[in-house]
């Protein structure tokens, strides 16, 4: 891969994703682009670039997707969760007692593992939540992985990664090779297909969001960006989970720390910015699990 293709494709990915690879990361590119050539029936990645810059649209998306990475498992880092069944929803329970319902966005669902995982802690809640609505919003760049987690289905490989046995059990039913999970948690996530920078608005307010394991890939003023549009789309007293090496600290007032809770954030009541001074809005950030 020459200098300019690896510079022509690291401006495609941030465009069109928000990954801002560094100019040392030219091996990630080639360990995931040079199978992708093959598959598409060219020579390499200078093939590659040349079909995408004549135009190629479907294959400037796979180039997109396979740089996109969904890594994820059940109840990973298991601190979020724990977070979620002792932390927010007793404070949701009581806030919403009126109205009854919660809606959760997991923005940045893959495959299903964590929207699936916050299903099962509702679903070990059931009598508390009896008469009430529950929603659960699963988006991503990737419209492959949105399909995975629709079907809910997981090879022996993946229910093994944090899934405890009794939940397996109990939520699981296992057909063949492979374990789906049951029809009433599937029914519990609605699956769709977003980037994070384009406007969400349209989803409507949250009480909690996860936004894990992606932000970590952007750069600043896009970390910004999403932040300060990620707090207009939560209730004033909603929760915000973010990755265990992520953080608000630094990058914008509108969230603050909740005592005590790593990775746990709430609005501020001012909801003021750290945006600096001429900072753009990104076009396009990517919404996968990465």
């Amino acid at each position: 891969m020459t200098p300019p293709d690896y510079e022509y494709l690291r401006k495609l990915l941030k465009d069109q994703s928000g990954l801002d690879l560094s100019a040392d990361k030219q091996y990630l590119i080639e360990s995931r682009l040079v199978p992708l050539s093959r598959k598409a029936g060219l020579a390499g990645i200078p093939e590659l670039v040349q079909k995408m810059k004549a135009g190629s649209a479907s294959l400037t998306a796979q180039v997109v997707e396979a740089m996109t990475t969904n890594e994820t498992f059940f109840f990973r880092d298991k601190v979020p969760f724990d977070h979620f069944r002792q932390a927010i929803m007793p404070e949701v329970l009581k806030a919403r007692a009126a109205r009854k319902s919660v809606r959760i966005w997991c923005a940045a669902g893959s495959t299903g593992q964590e929207p699936y995982s916050l299903a099962m802690c509702l679903k070990e809640m059931d009598s508390q939540l009896a008469g009430w609505r529950v929603e659960i919003i699963a988006t991503d760049l990737s419209q492959e992985v949105l399909e995975k987690s629709k079907a809910g289905l997981y090879s022996q490989f993946e229910v093994q990664r944090g899934l405890p046995i009794q939940m397996l059990v109990k939520y699981f039913k296992q057909t063949g090779e492979f374990w789906q999970i049951n029809p009433d948690l599937r029914a519990m996530v609605q699956h769709r297909q977003l980037n994070l920078l384009h406007d969400f608005s349209q989803l409507g307010t949250f009480d909690v969001i996860f936004c894990r394991n992606v932000l970590i890939y952007f750069d600043q003023d896009t970390k910004i960006n999403i932040f300060n549009r990620l707090c207009k789309a939560m209730e004033p007293d909603g929760f915000l989970v973010l990755g265990a090496a992520e953080t608000v600290v630094g990058l914008t007032d509108a969230f603050k720390p909740y005592p005590d809770k790593r990775g746990l954030y709430r609005p501020n009541d001012s909801r003021m910015t750290k945006a600096p001074a001429g900072a753009t809005t990104p076009r396009i950030a990517v919404a996968a699990g990465m």
